[in-house]
């Protein structure tokens, strides 16, 4: 229902008042909502996101294994496309996707997961087509390539191993998955100079409907195709890490990206951050890595 993406919309816009500096918010919840941030790309990304810097200048920097450095805040105010073509981590992090059903076309330019950094992916999944192709390794059950890297393959089987014995019995579920539209594929975004996530092969497009896509698509035809997607494919991936396109103001329905990030702080942060708590509240800190991310966050950001 409409009310459903309008009430999504206005937690969002709380949310962002609240966390951005840039807006004049409150420097605490600024401060709070980085080292959230680098706590959840630690924990998205265990095998490459492994430190983190305050320079000089009080800029903040993600470290990578390589010893790659990718800024947190570049402190620019832009506007919605200025973040698609040029984020940070910030901008990259800034909208909370939604976690529940929804069954309306999202708000304008509420696109959670849409906006990535470039240097992350090349980081995580290769920096060439060479290097993205070495890491590809074929998922049988659905017979695609797809990247190995950061579990992303993996994440990938999991979802198969549930959701096609769903679609044995349920020809509802079976026509939106098969034909498979198309895994990895080393191409820019149609009408930018931006890499497709398919590039990267970290994203998978199911069955092709004309109603999928807002470049194809009317604003009631894509609202009619969301309503009428099982919602039993959407959890599944989402359960693995996975966002759907379906949940874009810029819909793409039949599409599905592995971003463990968004994911994991759309489950842990999705709230305000409540005076008295610990920063990290929420996060499950029974593992020594989780531990040690957060002793590093605050000998860098403080307690």
């Amino acid at each position: 229902m409409k009310k459903i993406a309008l009430f999504i919309m206005l937690m969002y816009t709380l949310i962002c008042n609240s966390y951005a500096v840039k807006a004049e918010g409150n420097a605490s919840d600024y401060d709070i909502n980085m080292k959230r941030d680098i706590l959840i790309l630690m924990m998205a990304y265990p095998e490459y996101a492994v430190n983190l810097e305050k320079d000089n200048n009080g800029y903040v920097y993600l470290i990578m294994k390589s010893g790659k450095k990718i800024l947190y805040d570049d402190k620019k105010i832009k506007n919605f496309e200025q973040k698609l073509n040029n984020p940070d981590l910030e901008d990259m992090l800034e909208q909370i996707y939604p976690l529940c059903p929804i069954d309306d076309v999202m708000e304008k330019n509420f696109d959670p997961g849409r906006i990535r950094v470039y240097s992350l992916l090349n980081e995580v999944y290769g920096s060439s087509k060479k290097a993205i192709e070495s890491n590809l390794v074929n998922v049988e059950k659905i017979n695609c390539r797809f990247n190995k890297n950061n579990k992303a393959a993996e994440s990938l089987k999991n979802v198969m191993d549930e959701l096609l014995p769903l679609a044995k019995g349920n020809s509802k579920i079976s026509s939106c998955i098969y034909p498979l539209s198309g895994t990895y594929n080393y191409r820019v975004i149609s009408g930018t100079g931006r890499l497709s996530p398919h590039a990267f092969g970290n994203a998978i497009d199911l069955a092709r409907d004309n109603r999928d896509y807002w470049k194809w698509a009317s604003i009631e035809q894509g609202r009619n195709r969301i309503k009428s997607y099982p919602k039993e494919i959407v959890e599944i991936f989402e359960k693995n890490n996975f966002v759907w396109g379906g949940k874009w103001n810029h819909f793409d329905i039949l599409h599905f990206e592995y971003r463990p990030e968004i994911i994991l702080k759309a489950k842990y942060f999705k709230d305000f951050y409540k005076k008295g708590e610990k920063w990290y509240e929420g996060i499950p800190i029974n593992d020594e890595n989780t531990k040690d991310n957060i002793k590093k966050i605050e000998a860098v950001l403080g307690n």
